[in-house]
């Protein structure tokens, strides 16, 4: 790699295990799984890169890394390959246990550090890869260089009621940062982290070197940063939704089927890599037949529609057989819904075949409330998941909050109707 001399270096933290995706993630890094049609989510970090004028990235990546790297390739779906542009992988490199594996945000880079000495920099941008926003981070750039800072920490204003779940920052009327809190229970401000850094090289190094013991940058860095050094706030005011829940991903790919839809991948310059796995750059046009029909929703190429999709996301390749519905609802790739079948309020991972006569997503309102028995805390407002490669059997039942497991074929379903609530 060679940078530019007043070129930041780019880290892309893309490791994290992503377990409250459930099964989307059984076999794929949270950061590769799909979004909004013909995205996967660690798109639009890339794209921002990009879109920002920024040439060298390297990906830290950890859990079930291949789906990621095969989606990355050699960068150039984001003119991210080249002399003097490109993209390297990162794996732990400490050990192969488990335990030798990224232990936060700060080891993650730490463990890196003889890739940012080789590549040098003034400052380096730090992201994570599963994150929806468009962001320009030349500007994010340029905040941190007019206030000389150590370190420049991307913030929005949230909620209250989900406050707690980020870092948090008082700031003085300058922006700095005085006052720090860790996903506090008791919040005494609405200004939340992104997990979005710049960090100057040299006080970077330093840091990570000294304080060995320093694992995570929100709970260890940034509290004794703000007592001794320079760490100012960036405000941020677009949008951006962390996506590492069932409830947020079907949230976000919601999101965009409102009439004042918030975020557009289009708009925003958000590029895919449509080759990754083989398939060719472009399929068929969506092709409605018979009385097929599309009411407020995304449809990608390669589609087949001869029932009703509404207010639905379907990614490429997704065909809905006559008679069918698909309604409130995120398909993934090559997924089947064969005829008089209904998929309601659900997300079906890649190559599912939903029966005919089928109905995934059945229950009053009193069942959207009855959380999944093993996972409650990952289906809980009515949402059924349905793992890849999935057979859902003919004129089966499967009821809100379910989760049909990955690969599993109509022999396996111990009865075709799967109460609320249950795991097959």
């Amino acid at each position: 790699m060679i940078l530019n001399k007043d070129e930041p270096l780019v880290l892309l933290l893309a490791g994290g295990e992503g377990s409250r995706l459930n099964k989307l993630v059984q076999s794929r890094a949270k950061p590769a799984v799909p979004f909004a049609g013909i995205y996967r989510i660690i798109d639009f970090s890339l794209s921002n890169v990009m879109n920002s004028g920024f040439s060298q990235v390297g990906v830290m990546t950890q859990f079930k890394p291949l789906s990621l790297m095969r989606h990355l390739g050699d960068g150039s779906a984001w003119d991210l390959t080249g002399r003097t542009r490109g993209i390297k992988i990162l794996p732990p490199r400490t050990g192969s246990r488990d335990s030798d594996w990224y232990k936060g945000t700060a080891d993650a880079v730490r463990q890196n550090i003889d890739f940012i000495k080789s590549n040098p920099s003034p400052e380096v941008i730090i992201l994570s890869g599963d994150h929806i926003y468009s962001m320009d981070l030349e500007d994010l750039l340029q905040a941190h260089r007019r206030k000389k800072a150590d370190m420049t920490v991307a913030t929005m204003v949230v909620s209250r009621e989900q406050i707690h779940q980020f870092g948090t920052a008082i700031t003085d009327a300058d922006g700095r940062v005085v006052e720090w809190e860790e996903k506090p229970v008791h919040p005494r401000t609405d200004l939340a982290s992104m997990g979005i850094y710049v960090v100057s090289t040299d006080y970077l190094l330093r840091t990570l070197e000294t304080h060995l013991e320093d694992m995570d940058f929100g709970r260890d860095i940034i509290p004794r940063a703000i007592d001794h050094d320079q760490v100012y706030a960036y405000p941020f005011r677009g949008y951006w939704r962390d996506v590492g829940t069932i409830q947020a991903l079907w949230e976000a790919n919601m999101d965009i089927l409102r009439p004042d839809a918030p975020l557009s991948p289009q708009a925003w310059g958000i590029r895919p890599n449509p080759e990754a796995d083989g398939l060719p750059f472009d399929r068929y046009p969506v092709r409605l037949l018979g009385s097929g029909r599309v009411q407020n929703s995304l449809v990608a190429a390669g589609c087949v529609i001869e029932g009703k999709v509404i207010n639905s996301v379907l990614s490429p390749g997704v065909r809905v057989g006559p008679g069918a519905v698909v309604r409130d609802s995120v398909l993934f790739h090559d997924c089947q819904v064969a005829s008089e079948a209904v998929v309601d309020l659900a997300i079906l991972d890649k190559q599912v075949h939903v029966g005919s006569g089928a109905v995934v997503g059945c229950g009053d309102e009193a069942e959207k409330n009855q959380a999944n028995r093993e996972y409650p805390k990952h289906l809980y407002t009515g949402i059924s998941l349905v793992g890849k490669g999935a057979h859902i059997p003919v004129s089966s039942r499967i009821g809100r909050n379910c989760i049909i497991s990955p690969g599993r074929r109509v022999a396996e379903f111990p009865d075709v109707n799967v109460a609320s609530g249950e795991t097959v």
